[in-house]
């Protein structure tokens, strides 16, 4: 038999992967309320609760995003330097975030109901 070490758990890493998998439709979400630049998307995260994400984990994200059909930007005038892309969700975007929404609810009802201590026996030793 193979015993693994004790690892510490690392918080943050734990974070960064569960962040991996919902960024694309955090974003979309966010989008969905109101077009933004990637400057205000990635404030929006952070006043969300998700911490500092960094500009170059949203822009590469938009990127794609936008090769994909799911957003759109379009070149607005800045105040205080060049012009910036401000981007907001297409319709097929709207279809996936959507479909994206409803298999996260039930994959998180799903991770709730396994977390969930046992009715019938709620002190365990």
């Amino acid at each position: 038999m193979v015993v693994a070490e004790s690892q510490p758990i690392d918080d943050n890493d734990r974070q960064t992967q569960l962040l991996r998998g919902a960024l694309d439709m955090c974003l979309l979400a966010l989008l969905a309320r109101e077009p933004a630049h990637g400057y205000e998307l990635v404030r929006r995260m952070e006043a969300a609760g998700f911490g500092a994400i960094s500009y170059g984990t949203i822009y590469p994200l938009l990127t794609r995003m936008r090769r994909l059909g799911l957003v759109a930007h379009e070149q607005q005038v800045s105040p205080t330097g060049p012009p910036r892309k401000v981007y907001a969700l297409t319709d097929s975007g709207r279809v996936h975030l959507d479909a994206w929404q409803k298999q996260w609810n039930r994959f998180t009802d799903t991770v709730d109901a396994v977390l969930r201590p046992l009715d019938h026996n709620p002190t365990r030793s």
